[in-house]
Formats: C-alpha cells, structure tokens, sequence
C-alpha cells in the first residue's frame, strides 16, 4: 500500500503526493509582497513555501478557476504550462489552452502515473452570492477517488473557492469524502460590503457536517489582505461536540500523512 501526503504551501495551494501521482492545487506562487490590480485589488503579503522552483514534476494541476490571482498567478502559469495534465472549468480551458481540460459539474476524468490511478470529478461551486456569477466567474471543486492507498478508504475534496449553496450537498450523497480541503477565508472587499466571495468558518463547519468528512483540513485564509478572518474562529466553528477532532491544520511546507 502508498501513502498519501499532502504539503501545504499557502493560500489555496497544496501539494499531495497520491501513490505514484504528484498533484497540485491552484497554484498561486508569486513571492510575496505583491499587488494585483482590477476591480477588486489584490495584495500578498506572504509567500509560499516552498517555492515553486522546488516542486517536483506534476503530474496533474486541479484549478478551481483562472480568472483570480489568488489562486492562479503569472509563477502559478508557468508551473502549468510545465504540468502533465491540467483540469479546471471548461471557460479557464479555453482561455489556457495548452494541456488544461475543462470539466462541467459532475464530468469525471482518470489520470495514471505509474501503478496510481485516480477518477476526478468536477463539483459545483459558486464564487459569491447568488446573482454575482457574471462578475467572479465560473468555478469548479474537485472530488478525488483512487484505489491501493494507505487511507481512509474515502474520497478526497478540494471545494475550490465557493459559498455554501444547496447544490453543495450533492456532493456527500454521491461520494463518502474522507477528507476535505474547504477553501474558506471569509473574503470580502470594500467595493462590495458585506458581501462574501469564500465560505466563513461557520459555513465550513456547515459544510463539513453535510459531507459528512472524517477530516477538514483549511485553506484559503491567509497570505492575502482579503482573507481576514482570524484563524481562531475556524478553530472556534469546529470545536462543536458533533465536530470534535475533524479539524486539521497542515504546516506550511511540511510534506504530513494523511
């Protein structure tokens, strides 16, 4: 049997290693600090570790969307132009050509490295409140099965960058998730108010006892100015009895057995 581990470089971004079958998630790379122009401006104030000239050959990128530089930025390109293989919605696909592959809600694919195989599916999720959708764009969250690995024998979950919505819940009656990475962050700008673009910790707590996860591991709540929410309050949100040990912190670039 292989183990699976996962290093946590920042952000949204994480870095497992599934038997023979290395993997990203949206790779947001840039050395901190950094500004990002738009509508909505963007500041790093912290980088990842490791960098992205220290990762390993990838042998598949999963990425949520392409359209924020928060969870894909001009390092984070070029890691995928080096990539095997690249699934994302079907709008990035277009815009990134190359090697990335759009999935619709619910689409799977299988990738291969060596004697690891693993079936991903796209899972829906909507990047603010209802009605924003033509202003942040489309997003997708990720399922990951695979078989002949240390593990709890579920799923993994990547939700991408997403409120809570109802069409979430799918997601635990089609898969038992074992472990689920809930991007959370509780973003907001000040163009928009009190608007949220990510879940809060209450909501990942919601989340988590929809799907029903044996492990909640958080990300997307740090290393950007509109990721404000106090770590201590996602601690907060899963110290609830029906919750008690699901939550787990990963270590900035320490490779951790899940």
């Amino acid at each position: 049997m292989s183990a699976v581990t996962a290093t946590y470089l920042g952000t949204a971004t994480v870095l497992l290693r599934i038997g023979d079958l290395t993997l990203l998630t949206d790779p947001a790379l840039d050395p901190a600090p950094a500004d990002y122009p738009g509508a909505r401006p963007l500041h790093r104030n912290a980088g990842p570790a490791p960098t992205a000239g220290e990762l390993p050959p990838l042998d598949l990128v999963l990425l949520s969307h392409d359209q924020h530089s928060d969870n894909l930025d001009l390092t984070g390109r070029e890691v995928l132009s080096r990539a095997g293989r690249v699934l994302t919605t079907p709008e990035a696909a277009a815009r990134l050509g190359g090697r990335a592959e759009g999935l619709d809600p619910w689409e799977s694919r299988t990738v291969t490295a060596g004697a690891t195989t693993v079936t991903v599916t796209a899972t829906p999720a909507r990047h603010g409140p209802e009605g924003t959708e033509p202003v942040t764009g489309p997003v997708t969250g990720f399922v990951v099965e695979h078989e002949g690995v240390e593990y709890g024998g579920g799923a993994l979950y990547v939700s991408g960058d997403t409120v809570r919505h109802d069409a979430l819940a799918e997601i635990g009656d089609r898969f038992r998730i074992d472990t689920a990475f809930l991007h959370l962050g509780d973003a907001h700008f000040p163009s928009t108010g009190d608007r949220a673009f990510s879940m809060s910790a209450a909501e990942g707590a919601a989340l988590a006892r929809t799907l029903g996860a044996r492990t909640v591991i958080p990300l997307h709540f740090d290393s950007w100015d509109h990721l404000a929410e106090d770590p201590a309050r996602i601690t907060e949100a899963f110290a609830a009895p029906d919750l008690a040990g699901r939550l787990r912190w990963l270590r900035p670039g320490v490779a951790e057995d899940l």
